[in-house]
């Protein structure tokens, strides 16, 4: 076996029970190793029969065959950081605690005891043996509120009562560092703490409120086993899992009935479309500058704006739409408008995307234009299916609630269309609003074309 020194890739193992959902265990554990960078492994403790909303059988390994896994990773590919999950009974916490003392590889512990739908994942009796015989090995635990008071002793209120927890745990068991995980704790924010050294310090992040959270606590720990195994620091790598998981948290998939998996991809997926997605931008923009004469004849007063978001699956609100900041401006003939598209710079264009795309999921992008009888009979000219609705008609709360008008104008030309996928949709205005029109697009690029195809019929 070659030292962690002479392996380029780092290599972490979770040593866990597998969810048949994919949303927590040994698979949750294994994407968060791919998006934190390291090769991961896995040593499986059970095997669980489960979805988003119940666990329906628990089937254990013998203790044998996890001891077996651990091993066999060892002897060939080396473990730079390890950290276990569900150990489920007592002769498998035995097992891995005996298999474990052999090695000096960092080890976070994720305490688990009970599922997201408070299915029991530790016995009893076995609960006592891991805090006897793993939390003195560990190098770092992370027990939410319930675990944290089960392991201590202690009644968890606040922050103060988390900090005597946290430093009950350490002292009492011999565990190198403990993060009390706030997010069962309440509040504006989820504030975790950590014991460390003697000392404590406070993580917070503003609470995200979903229910795509299957897996929280699994994806966490193996992020901070994750930057163990590459050689970070114990505090410089929670800090990184506390921001991994609030991307994870925040990007949640909406998948099943019950509680949605927490998106660890997302860590590296988000970054990389987005970067894809600059791309698509500049063309797009380098298209509107160079037939920019034509698309002059399209800019409304308010202003023009192209717009382009992520994913649906990761498309949340504004700041996940990019777009021209200050929006097109019309100067002559002339198009002025800042060179570089920032995520969040739309409100207008945004907000009716992301409407639209709650139909039609594919088409991305978008941008308004003016609107009169020579645009609509251009539209019609090149076959552009269109819809409208009327201001007229808007419901007095949408009216009155702040950002509500454009996303209601939206769905009701969609209803007007008979749900058809149209490709604009025209607002006839309304008293001190200026009658426009939104162009939709798979992509900035496409939408930019179809702008040039109308405005070359004028």
């Amino acid at each position: 076996m070659y030292s962690s020194s002479q392996r380029k890739v780092r290599v972490a193992i979770t040593i866990a029970g597998s969810d048949s959902s994919g949303g927590a265990g040994i698979e949750a554990d294994l994407k968060t190793f791919s998006a934190m960078g390291v090769y991961g492994t896995a040593a499986i403790t059970s095997v669980t029969a489960q979805n988003t909303q119940e666990v329906r059988g628990i089937y254990d390994l013998p203790p044998i065959a996890v001891r077996k896994q651990i091993e066999a990773v060892y002897d060939d590919i080396g473990i730079d950081a390890a950290k276990t999950g569900m150990l489920s009974n007592t002769s498998i916490v035995k097992e891995v605690s005996s298999t474990l003392k052999q090695y000096d590889f960092p080890l976070v512990v994720d305490p688990v005891m009970i599922s997201k739908s408070n299915a029991t994942l530790l016995s009893d009796d076995a609960v006592g043996v891991m805090i006897r015989e793993i939390l003195p090995r560990a190098t770092v635990v992370t027990p939410n509120i319930p675990e944290a008071e089960r392991i201590s002793g202690i009644k968890i209120k606040g922050i103060d009562d988390a900090k005597k927890a946290a430093k009950a745990i350490s002292e009492n068991y011999g565990s190198e560092a403990v993060v009390v995980k706030g997010g069962h704790m309440g509040g504006e924010n989820s504030v975790d703490v950590i014991y460390y050294k003697g000392q404590f310090k406070e993580l917070s992040s503003k609470r995200i409120s979903t229910s795509t959270d299957h897996g929280t606590g699994c994806s966490f720990s193996a992020a901070i086993a994750s930057g163990l195994a590459k050689g970070h620091s114990i505090l410089d790598s929670i800090k990184e899992a506390k921001e991994f998981i609030n991307k994870a948290i925040y990007y949640g998939l909406k998948i099943g009935k019950g509680h949605g998996p927490v998106n660890p991809s997302s860590y590296i997926e988000v970054p990389a479309i987005k970067f894809h997605m600059m791309e698509k931008m500049d063309k797009a923009i380098e298209l509107l500058l160079k037939e920019q004469q034509h698309i002059a004849k399209l800019i409304p007063e308010v202003s023009m704006n192209v717009a382009y978001s992520l994913p649906a699956k990761y498309a949340r609100s504004v700041d996940d739409v990019i777009a021209i900041p200050g929006r097109i401006r019309l100067y002559g003939n002339r198009l002025i408008f800042d060179r570089y598209p920032r995520f969040g710079a739309s409100s207008h264009v945004a907000r009716a995307l992301l409407k639209y795309m709650e139909y039609f999921p594919e088409y991305r992008a978008a941008s308004n234009i003016a609107v009169n009888d020579k645009i609509i009979a251009a539209v019609d000219s090149l076959g552009l299916l269109r819809s409208s609705y009327d201001r007229r008609f808007e419901p007095k709360d949408v009216k009155e609630k702040e950002g509500s008008s454009l996303p209601w104008g939206i769905s009701e030309a969609i209803k007007n269309s008979g749900y058809k996928r149209v490709e604009v949709i025209i607002d006839s205005g309304d008293y001190g609003k200026e009658p426009g029109a939104i162009v939709f697009g798979k992509d900035p690029l496409e939408v930019v074309e179809k702008l040039i195809a109308i405005a070359s019929r004028l």
